[in-house]
């Protein structure tokens, strides 16, 4: 695991945080963001794959005055540790989740979720209701779905998935150009996505988040999956804002419509030419957008 003194300069600059470390009940060493005011109360930010807290970092910059923020590397993910023989599935991330927020004594827990995230967060939030507060819901699904892209339907395949995933980096690499359609990232923001990704080893949960996508009944994560989604039933009252990038390839409009059946009241912003990276891509409307809803 990189630590903090290991950050090279250049990631500092846009990075300009001090990572505290968690161990989780599998004993490996995850890393998370705990910036701004102590309180009781804190937005948790929730990455997905290939990304890190690093997807995180100029909203936390904005919202650390006044809230505190906490953004967590999944084990595997960003510079938490990358163990080989980790548990790396969605109940585990759920659990890893679960025991943090735990430690850090949090009465109220706002969600903000993307991608994989959003299994994870609402998987946390099913069991624990009580502490749920406001919604942001950015390019995600926390449902069932036999749909799947064929580009990633290709890294789920055996011996071919690794080699390209691992091998050549054939996840974490495109998803720096694929996931964003408004602006292309600087050769700084490439490079930090990139950076906790940089050998077959450090990729590791990056192929195992691919295998644990779940399409049918008879995958290991889809009963996992599925009392994520029963649980969203406790969050329709719940202040709900979907920010969505319009031209995501994975995350389409027909998750953007189920998330709008299951939360009709919530207030839904369309950003019709931003990309997966919808909080990168578009960060000048998003970011105040996410803002105005939490401090509501």
């Amino acid at each position: 695991m990189v630590n903090s003194r290991q950050i090279p300069g250049w990631l500092a600059r846009q990075y300009p945080f001090t990572p505290r470390s968690f161990a989780t009940a599998q004993g490996a060493r995850l890393s998370y963001l705990d910036e701004g005011p102590r309180a009781d109360e804190a937005v948790l930010m929730l990455h997905g794959n290939p990304t890190w807290s690093f997807y995180y970092r100029n909203l936390v910059r904005e919202l650390v005055p006044t809230l505190r923020c906490i953004a967590p590397d999944h084990i595997g993910m960003g510079l938490s540790e990358k163990p080989g023989d980790y548990d790396y599935t969605l109940a585990t991330r759920i659990a890893d989740i679960e025991a943090l927020v735990a430690s850090l004594g949090l009465k109220r827990v706002h969600l903000v979720v993307h991608d994989w995230g959003g299994a994870i967060g609402f998987g946390f939030a099913a069991r624990h209701p009580e502490l749920i507060g406001r919604l942001v819901i950015l390019n995600t699904a926390a449902f069932a779905s036999e749909r799947i892209p064929a580009r990633i339907a290709l890294c789920k395949l055996p011996f071919v998935g690794p080699l390209l995933v691992r091998g050549f980096n054939g996840f974490a690499w495109p998803a720096t150009w694929m996931a964003m359609h408004r602006r292309c990232l600087t050769p700084e923001e490439k490079s930090g996505y990139l950076f906790p990704y940089g050998s077959w080893s450090a990729r590791v949960a990056v192929s195992a988040f691919v295998r644990d996508i779940p399409l049918s009944p008879a995958h290991p994560s889809w009963a996992t999956l599925n009392a994520a989604e029963a649980g969203l039933a406790h969050f329709e009252d719940r202040p709900a804002l979907i920010v969505w990038g319009g031209r995501d390839f994975c995350f389409n409009d027909s998750f953007l419509a189920r998330w709008r059946e299951l939360f009709p009241a919530a207030r839904c912003e369309r950003i019709a030419d931003a990309g997966h990276y919808v909080l990168e891509d578009a960060a000048e409307e998003v970011i105040p957008l996410i803002r105005e809803h939490l401090l509501k």
